[in-house]
Formats: structure tokens, sequence, C-alpha cells
């Protein structure tokens, strides 16, 4: 046997072993899917007319903030009408499916009046038109148009409009009758989470310019100096900016200064962490380009999940039987160097899931499952080819050791051709899908190349070093080929129908 054929079966199996025993020691596991772990999957409708580059607008601040929350290995894809989400093994599904459809429209509102209690509520009625100020209101030039529970609806929270709107988590308390929208959330270039003076903040970062910094200032020194476009409400030292999220109140502080460093801006609104880290991560990525709403709603549970993984493992294992019950029944010792590869393989591919669904967040879902039990026909057909061409070179009179060497360079030529077949189909299913089907395409793919490296690495030399042996020339049958017998008979009856 050559000494390059023993290093590469040595290598191989030091590899194999390494990556088996590391897996273990820093306890890389796969991270499973949906489909497997459970978790929620929501269908979006978009509300009005939506066209495809503000819906793929929509699938990308999904995405961002998808991934703000730390969910491993999300579905995220753009439906006719909205946008798909599936978010495998999330725990707190109802805040997570809350800031994937909100639209986190960020406004700045000088506040008018306070209305404390139930009993103080502004008439309803229909803003004829865009005031210059509060006083609009005030003299009864216009009128906010509220509904039975006192606040504006969504549907007339418009951003040149007077609203009257509730603060965050006190519905019917606390209203707040506020004047158009002097900024919006364009102005916002970062926001994060801060534990400042004992309770938890967040911190924005404007940009220049007039949609910026300057825009703000402009409207700091209109409520610092009470202007009439922001009052000093209710008797407060200078005016009150209403910073409103979604259509609800979430702090409304009174202006102390004229002027603002476009990064050291905060907003208290007694958040707890959770609270301040959901605001900031839906003003960080921004406001969605289209109203979104939950059109359908699955919940896949975790014993549901268990039973798909339950499922295809079984299905994995069953086929890896019936497949190792033919092979060694029909090519005995080389079929069983067919599935030790096969076990090298699988062992390489394992560990590789492992560490990118530790590492990098890669799920194994029911489709990929699915893709390595087809890996195990193609790695089995790799050795076939192999196998086959040693058989027919033993008949057509050649020693069996003298076949190993020669068949192998021959077989491998149309094994990696035909796992190129496989590989171009994995990429372009990768390409041209979403979804489950790219998970299945990935461990496909991924699968056929490694058992291109087995073949080479691990079942070539391993024939050969069967080959180096006695048994091997004695009983050429035992390893599921012909016996030198069957050979001579065959040769001799030639010989006599040629004579």
């Amino acid at each position: 046997m050559p000494r390059r054929q023993l290093v590469f079966l040595i290598g191989i199996v030091a590899i194999t072993v390494a990556a088996s025993v590391m897996t273990v020691v820093w306890r890389n596991e796969p991270l499973l899917g949906l489909d497997l772990q459970g978790g929620v999957s929501v269908r979006l409708a978009a509300v009005g007319p939506a066209d495809e580059e503000m819906l793929d607008r929509a699938v990308e601040i999904i995405r961002d903030r998808v991934d703000g929350l730390g969910v491993a290995e999300p579905e995220i894809s753009r439906t006719e009408n909205g946008v798909m989400v599936s978010l495998p093994g999330v725990d707190d599904q109802a805040r997570a499916l809350s800031l994937v459809g909100t639209t986190a429209e960020l406004r700045f509102r000088p506040v008018c009046r306070v209305y404390s209690g139930g009993n103080s509520r502004p008439a309803s009625g229909v803003v004829p038109a865009i005031p210059a100020s509060c006083e609009a209101v005030a003299t009864g030039e216009v009128v906010p148009a509220v509904g039975p529970a006192g606040v504006t609806l969504p549907e007339d929270d418009r951003p040149g409009d007077f609203v009257v709107l509730s603060l965050a988590g006190e519905e019917g308390r606390q209203r707040y009758l506020l004047g158009p929208s002097l900024l919006t959330g364009e102005a916002v270039s970062e926001a994060d989470a801060l534990f400042i003076d004992y309770q938890w903040q967040v911190g924005l970062e404007l940009h220049e310019g007039a949609v910026g910094i300057d825009g703000f200032n402009a409207i700091a020194a209109l409520c610092f100096s009470g202007s009439p476009a922001c009052p000093r409400a209710d008797g407060s030292a200078s005016g009150r900016l209403a910073i409103v999220l979604d259509g609800q109140v979430v702090t409304a502080p009174s202006i102390r200064a004229p002027e603002f460093r476009r990064d050291a801006i905060l907003i208290s609104g007694g958040f707890e962490k959770i609270e301040a880290d959901d605001v900031s991560l839906a003003l960080r990525y921004g406001a969605l380009p289209v109203e979104l709403e939950p059109e359908n709603i699955r919940l896949v549970s975790a014993t549901i999940g268990e039973d798909s993984l339950r499922a295809g493992i079984v299905a994995g294992l069953i086929g890896l039987m019936l497949v190792a019950v033919f092979i060694v029944g029909y090519y005995r010792i080389l079929g069983l160097v067919a599935l030790a590869s096969l076990a090298v393989s699988g062992a390489l591919l394992w560990s590789m899931i492992a560490h990118l669904g530790t590492q990098s967040g890669l799920a194994l879902t029911l489709a990929g499952i699915t893709g390595m039990v087809v890996a195990i026909g193609v790695s089995v057909d790799s050795n076939v080819v192999y196998f086959e061409h040693l058989k027919e070179d033993v008949r057509d009179g050649r020693t069996a050791r003298s076949s190993v060497d020669r068949a192998f360079p021959i077989a491998y030529s149309t094994i990696v051709k035909a796992d190129m077949a496989s590989l171009i189909g994995a990429g372009l299913l990768w390409y041209l899908t979403v979804g489950a089907v790219r998970g299945f395409a990935l461990y496909l793919g991924l699968a056929t190349i490694l058992d291109l490296v087995a073949t080479y690495f691990f079942m070539g030399p391993m024939v050969r070093l069967l080959s180096t042996t006695r048994w091997f020339a004695e009983h050429p049958e035992r390893f599921g080929l012909p016996s030198s017998g069957a050979v001579s008979a065959t040769a001799g009856h030639l010989g006599r129908v040629g004579a």
C-alpha cells in the first residue's frame, strides 16, 4: 500500500475522531428550526395598497428587528400582499409578534393640554384644516377628532392634525391634546436602551441637518420659550414635547434647554428593561413603509416539533438499516467498508451542523433532515460505482489486487461527475428558492461534498489496505468479488468457443 494512501486514511480518521470529540467537549448542538422545536409563524397582510418595493423594504426592516431580538434562523419572506414571518424557539411569542408587526412610527408633537381622569375629554369632531398653533384649539377654531374612548382613532391619527392620545400603559387615565407633528422618526440615526440614574431610558442619536438635530433644536427652542406652537401647558415652566410611538405617548417631558447635542437625547418613560430594548430596537431600524396586521398566526408547540424530529430520525434510521442490509448482503466485507465510509462522512456532517448551529445560528429543519436522508443514497451510489468496477475487472481476468488500483481512478471520476449533478441541483434550489427548500438544498449539497471527501480519503485507501492481505487474494468472494475459480472457468469456456 503506498505511503500516501496510508497517510490519507489515518488523517481522515483522526480528523473525524477529533471533530466528534470536540463537538462533545464544546457542547455544540444542532439548532433546531421551527418545525422541529416549535415556535410561531405569522402571515402579516398590508392594510391598504402596497407595491413590491414597499413590501421588500418591510421584509428588510422586520428581518433586522428579528435579528435584534436574537432569534436564530428566522424565515422571513414576502407574500403577494404582505410578509410571512416564522420564528423558531421564541419563548415570549406575544412580544415577538408585537415587535415584528408594529409600524414603529415615531413623532414629536407639542403638548397643548393634559386631560386627567375619565370625565374631562374633548368633544368628538373633525379637524377641518392644519392649524398653526395650539391656540387654534383653545379658541375653538378646530376640534380634534376623537372616538368613543376619548382618544383619536388610529385612522384619524395623521401627522398634520391635532390629536388626543393616551400615555402608554395608562389608557383612560391620562390623555394629551397634541399639536401637529413637528418631526418624525426619520430624524433618528441610532437608538439604544441605557440604564441611567437607576432607571431604563432610551438614548437617541439624531442625524445632522434639518431632518435631524437642527430640526429638533428648532422645536426645543419653541418649547423652551413657551411659543404658541408649544405652550406652557398646565402651568409648566416651559413647553412640553410629546414623543409618540405608534399612536401612544411614550413620554412628554418639559423642554428645559433651547438646544441639545445630537447624541445626548434621552427618552425616559418609566421603562422596564425589556420595554426599553423593544422601543430602541423598533426606532433603530425605522418605521415600516406600510401598515401590517396579522392575518393568520400558527403556533407550533414543542410537542409537535418533537414528533416531527422523531419522525425524521426514524425515517433516516429505517433508510440506513435497509441500505446496510442490502450492501452488506451483496458486497460482504466491502459493504462494511461502505458503511464505515458513510459513518465517517456522517460524523463530519454532524460535527459541522452542531458547530454552525451553536456558533452561527444555522438551523436544522425537517427539510434538512430529508436532504441528509437523500444523501445516504448518494453516498451508497459512490460505493456501488467503485465496487462494480472492481467486479468487472476481476471478471475480465485480472487479479483482485491489481483490480483495486486500476478501478479506483476510473470509478472516482464517474463518482465526481455523478455528484456534480447533485451539487448543481442543490445549488439551483438554494439560489432560486426560499425557506425550507433552501434547508434541503444546503444539507444535500454539504453531505454530497463530504461524500466525495470520504470516498477519496477513506474508502479508496481502506480497500487498498485490505487488498494487501492474503485473505483478499485467496477469498475474494468474501469481499463480494467473483472467485478466482469462477473467473478461470469463464475464461476457459471462452477459449473453447474461440477454438
